[in-house]
């Protein structure tokens, strides 16, 4: 995949301010249960959505069992339609991907609707068989996670796609009309019916539950958001980011379990749950229920990176896609918000610096969160001194990041948290901490008391840090500064410095033109 600093310096130049400006693309996908638009700032590593809107048109209600689409469900699909397209006219869209799937794919007035459809959005309408559906999730899911190593399992409307996924090789997918408006026609609104229906068309993945064991399910779809959005509030959780949301087997077996049993009403924040989606919850957990049961992942993950994603992704240009994007999206930030985006740049390699100097190896995963970090650290500036922690945790927390999951997302916020509000453990909101865990809490720990030291030396500028190395010797935290900056190392400075020696284990020192203070 390339090395961190390389996929760095490709995602910021990929966002210089005087690149040529990009339009807006935009997918239209035509789903079993949803018609969406999404449009994209443009085409790169980690497009940014513009917009985003979607109707629950039912399209693929009733098709098994009728074989055709629903009068009013084509009505309303072709209103939406119309619709979208004078707002990809109002966005001044460049380029309109238009993709339809399982319900238009299986009824046998499909045809005709596409027809219309074509008519309405102005655009031709690729049919996705299930093989290029599975194809694009996996994609998608490659797009939106750190080197993935697991089972996409996409269910929409009216089909679940299942395939392997290792890094960046995609194995064979398998599609199974289990969406879930097609288990509710098939089962005629029986969950008992609906289980024995799921077991039966599982044998056919066989070939991809198999290969589970140990790795990690990457659940994509809108079902599976809902059911997990449902289990965050159950669990009175903080990041309501789907994107990289992970949980145990044991634990969502349980909370499956009460979906299946309990009247819809009664879960805590349903109301988030739009109406028409909320009968199709328990067919949701019913399916990732069989899942978990035959190929016992070692987690499941929620992807909010699908088969538009992986569409967009598929665009791309090898190098492009090579970059991270973590650190494309964070170079993003950087350029947008900081004071200079040059130094958070100084700030990577002042950084890797002093961490070559430390005892104790640094994982590859954790090196491109600390860079990640570095870019982000300036994005809360603009704010009340008062507020900047609150403000960057807020922004860093909730940000459309992919290629994170939500472990390294409470670090970031951590890390540039702790920047303004100081290293100690009772500073870090207890939850962040919770979802971060020990080492990389330890490691948030230590990238803030390195930004603690570096920001009263350049004031968030570039240039000065050059000037100013960091690093270990003779057992010691050492800061050098030239002589024609000695009034630099103030007590504020040096106690930083010592602040960033007790996070380590070691005394602190400014050095100033070859003399120790």
């Amino acid at each position: 995949m390339g090395s961190p600093r390389a996929n760095l310096t490709l995602a910021h130049s990929a966002d210089r301010p005087s690149r040529d400006p990009q339009p807006p693309v935009a997918i239209i996908d035509i789903g079993s249960n949803s018609v969406r638009l999404v449009a994209y700032d443009g085409l790169s590593r980690a497009p940014t959505p513009l917009y985003n809107e979607k109707v629950l048109c039912g399209l693929g209600r009733n098709v098994l069992t009728t074989g055709r689409l629903n009068e009013d469900a084509v009505n309303r699909a072709l209103t939406a339609l119309g619709r979208f397209r004078v707002l990809c006219e109002t966005m001044r869209v460049g380029r309109v991907f238009v993709l339809a799937t399982a319900a238009a794919r299986d009824a046998e007035n499909g045809p005709d609707f596409l027809r219309a459809a074509e008519a309405a959005c102005g655009q031709e309408i690729q049919l996705l068989s299930g093989r290029r559906e599975a194809e694009l999730s996996a994609m998608g899911v490659i797009s939106g996670f750190h080197a993935p190593n697991g089972v996409v399992g996409d269910m929409g409307g009216g089909s679940l796609e299942l395939v392997d996924v290792r890094g960046t090789v995609v194995g064979q997918g398998v599609t199974m009309p289990l969406g879930g408006l097609a288990l509710q026609d098939l089962s005629g609104g029986s969950i008992k019916k609906a289980a024995k229906i799921v077991r039966e068309h599982m044998r056919k993945a066989e070939p991809q539950l198999e290969t589970l064991r140990g790795r990690t399910f990457y659940a994509v779809g809108g079902t599976w958001r809902a059911l997990a959005r449902l289990h965050q509030a159950a669990r009175g959780y903080p990041v309501h980011v789907m994107h990289g949301y992970a949980v145990e087997p044991t634990d969502e077996m349980s909370f499956l379990q009460i979906v299946e049993e309990t009247d819809v009403a009664m879960l805590q924040d349903v109301d988030a749950i739009s109406e028409a989606r909320r009968p199709l919850l328990a067919y949701g957990a019913v399916v990732l229920e069989e899942i978990i049961r035959v190929g016992r992942p070692r987690e499941i993950a929620i992807s909010a990176s699908g088969v538009r994603e992986g569409l967009l992704f598929e665009q791309l240009d090898r190098d492009s896609r090579l970059i991270d994007p973590l650190l494309a999206s964070a170079a993003e930030f950087n350029a947008l918000r900081a004071r200079s985006p040059r130094h958070g740049e100084e700030l990577v390699a002042w950084t890797d610096r002093f961490v070559a100097t430390l005892d104790g190896p640094e994982t590859a995963d954790e090196r491109r969160l600390r860079h990640a970090g570095c870019l982000l650290s300036d994005v809360g500036w603009r704010a009340h001194p008062d507020y900047r922690d609150e403000q960057s945790i807020a922004a860093i927390q909730n940000a459309a990041f992919v290629g994170v999951d939500h472990p390294g997302r409470a670090y970031l916020a951590l890390s540039v948290s702790l920047r303004h509000s100081g290293l100690a453990p009772e500073k870090a909101k207890p939850i962040l901490r919770s979802i971060a865990g020990p080492r990389l809490f330890e490691r948030a720990r230590l990238l803030g008391a390195l930004l603690r030291v570096a920001f009263p030396i350049s004031a968030g500028m570039d240039g000065a840090l050059t000037r100013a190395p960091l690093l270990i010797e003779e057992g010691r935290v050492t800061l050098r500064i030239p002589q024609d900056w000695a009034a630099l190392a103030s007590d504020r400075l040096l106690n930083r410095v010592r602040g960033l020696g007790r996070v380590v284990g070691l005394d602190g020192r400014i050095e100033i033109g070859g003399a120790a203070g």
